[in-house]
Formats: structure tokens, sequence, C-alpha cells
């Protein structure tokens, strides 16, 4: 009697600013376990890996599997990535410097074979597998967050271009020259019009030059601070500011989103991130821009959609690499 071998198991993670998303999955991409850890960016982030691989390891005993049982590593990172080595070229907001060999070390630290992409194209990746994609092999997917990712998706791989920037639609110049700063050194990156960043920054200056009476007046007494999700709910019940708010970050993103869907002609635009959570209240203004703005037979073929998979998207990406890299 032949003894049936057991599958292989995948372990996912998505690599953020402040917290290390982990997963263990199946090769069907079903989700077995998941988990959280702070990401610790104090020292120039030299603390990550090795916490990184701790929590893998204390995982790997806590589900009495062995390393022999995984399959391999697979890693969303925040920047652009060498595929290839899995250096990952700069990562500002964990301190890394030029050309930091994340997939050698964490190999090193877990005895694990590992594979690096960038965050994005990990979310882009899972929503295709597993998520709105739904399959879709021509695929754009924009992570509107903190700041602004994008993955590029066509005929079922991700395009990376030379040196790993390839996707970065967050930077696209969608306003006129001199506009607001962004952290990339650049002014007018969409990513300062269409991150919750962005969308408070514009708020905040709303506020400033209009006199009229809104919501986000009394959140901002009431609470010190205003939220993205502060401005979409006002929006939602009929607010003017939040209005003129949304109005301006769905025209610049449905004219990113335009120019970007002219050039790539995708089956599926997926908008994610904890911004695309607003729903219909940020996708039908962005559509009515969109197709305002985009070449006639790119219209007629290309389908707008919030995210389904959630935090989801970059772990379960990351495992996608795994299997096909």
């Amino acid at each position: 009697m032949v003894k049936q071998m057991k599958e292989k198991l995948i372990i996912g993670d998505d690599l953020g600013g402040t917290t290390t998303k982990l997963a263990v999955l199946k090769q069907t991409g079903e989700i077995i376990n998941k988990w959280e850890i702070p990401t610790d960016v104090s020292s120039e982030g030299r603390n990550i890996i090795c916490d990184i691989a701790k929590s893998i390891n204390q995982k790997i005993v806590e589900l009495d599997i062995t390393n022999g049982d995984i399959l391999g590593i697979g890693l969303g990172a925040p920047g652009p990535v060498n595929l290839e080595n899995g250096v990952i070229y700069e990562a500002v907001n964990l301190g890394w410097q030029d050309k930091y060999p994340l997939q050698q070390l964490l190999e090193e630290a877990t005895a694990i074979s590992t594979i690096i992409d960038n965050d994005a194209n990990c979310a882009a990746l899972g929503e295709m597998w597993k998520g709105a994609g739904n399959g879709a092999k021509d695929l754009i997917c924009i992570t509107l967050g903190t700041g602004v990712g994008g993955g590029i998706i066509a005929n079922g791989d991700i395009i990376h271009g030379i040196n790993g920037a390839g996707g970065e639609i967050g930077h696209v110049t969608s306003v006129s020259v001199g506009g607001a700063p962004c952290n990339c050194g650049k002014t007018g990156c969409l990513e300062t019009i269409a991150s919750a960043t962005g969308i408070v920054r514009l708020a905040r200056g709303k506020l400033q030059n209009r006199q009229v009476d809104s919501k986000l007046h009394h959140s901002l007494i009431h609470k010190g601070k205003i939220t993205a999700k502060d401005v979409f709910d006002a929006a939602s019940e009929g607010d003017l500011i939040a209005n003129d708010v949304v109005n301006e970050v769905a025209k610049y993103l449905g004219l990113a989103l335009a120019n970007v869907a002219t050039i790539f002609n995708p089956e599926k635009i997926v908008l994610g991130g904890g911004v695309s959570k607003a729903g219909d209240t940020l996708l039908k203004p962005v559509k009515e821009y969109f197709e305002k703005f985009v070449f006639n037979r790119v219209a007629q073929s290309t389908k707008l959609t919030i995210a389904t998979l959630g935090n989801d998207a970059g772990v379960v990406g990351a495992a996608w690499l795994v299997l096909k890299k």
C-alpha cells in the first residue's frame, strides 16, 4: 500500500509599516490560520526579519508541523523589488536602504525557501486568484490606504518593469505640476489626492477656505482630527464640503485609472485598501469620471469593482507567488 503524501502548506506574509500580516494557507489558497505581529521599524528596521522568523517558527510548533511541511514563504514588501534575487531596492517606511537582501535574510532565518514581491503586486495577485478579479487575466488593482499602491496584471502575470517599479500608479502625476508634495520627492502624485492622507489634507484645506457649516467641523472639534472615513460618512449624508472632497478625489482617481486602462485595456480594475471601504460613495463617482476620460472601447470592456479579500489579499497573493514562481 502506497502511503499518501501530505500536501505541503504555504506561508504568506504581508509586510507593512505598522503591522505584519501572516497566514498559513493550503495550495488551493484557503487560509488555515492567520495572525499579525507589530512591525518594529526602530534601528533602521534591523529587528524585522528576526521578528518574522521567530513568529513563523512559533506558529510551526503551534500547528504541530515541521519546516519540511512548508512549500515556501511568499512575502509582499512595501517597495520596488527585484523578483529574481529577492532584493528590495528601498523601503523608506521600514528604514531599509538601497538593495536590502530581504529574501536571503529571511531564508537564512527560517531555513525555508522564500520569494519576495511588492506588496501591492501581491494584493493584485490575491484579488485575481481568489477575490474580485475572479480569475481575470488582465487586471489592475489599486490599494488606497495611507498611500496609493498599484499592481498591473497582463495575461495572468504581474508587470514589474526593468527595475521593479512597474505599476506604481500612486506616483503618476495626476494633477498639475506643482501640486502637493509627495513622500517620493515629486509633487502632484495621485497619492497626494486619493490616499487616506491626501483625503484628510483636502478636507482640512476646504474647511479653512470655505465658511460653510460642515459635519467635518464637528469631527475636528470633538475628536481633534478628521479621518478619511469621516469624510465619506459625511458625504453619504449630503455634507457639502465632504461631497466636494469626494468629487475631487474621484475626478483625479478616475482620470488616472482611465489613462492606465487606456494603455493596458484590462478586464477589471479593483479598488482595495482601507479607503475602498467607502464602497459606492467612492466607486460611483469614480466610475462616472472614468467613463468620461477613458477611450470608448476600453469603457465598453473594463469593469470597476471593490476588492473582496480585504486584509487577506496580500497574504493570498504572496502564497500564489510560491505556487507559480
